[in-house]
């Protein structure tokens, strides 16, 4: 297993992995707060794909990832990712009221 040290190359093999085999692929994060470390990993058993970070900077990369594997996952491999965005999407939605208690 090697670490693949670009973003945009880790996140293109990790999506045409998935595409490739969404039944088994698996995407994996692990955070080591004592060294500071987070780890993205997507594998389908026979191919491992690995990222490694330390900078809190790359937080919304991973965030938008996430959003991209929701949506392969969600709707199916065939989907369109250029929609695919992070938080501002969801910001932009209209907020619902609830008819819960009020504080």
């Amino acid at each position: 297993m090697v670490y693949i040290t670009e973003w945009d190359k880790f996140v293109e093999q990790s999506i045409e992995l998935f595409r490739a085999d969404p039944d088994s692929t698996r995407y994996v994060m692990k955070y080591r707060h004592c060294d500071g470390k987070l780890v993205l990993k997507v594998t389908d058993n026979r191919q491992c794909l690995k990222y490694k970070t330390d900078q809190a900077q790359e937080a919304k990369k991973m965030e938008k990832l996430n959003n991209m594997f929701f949506a392969l996952m969600a709707r199916g491999p065939d989907v369109d990712l250029s929609e695919v965005t992070g938080k501002e999407q969801m910001e932009s939605q209209p907020t619902k009221k609830g008819r819960g208690r009020k504080q």
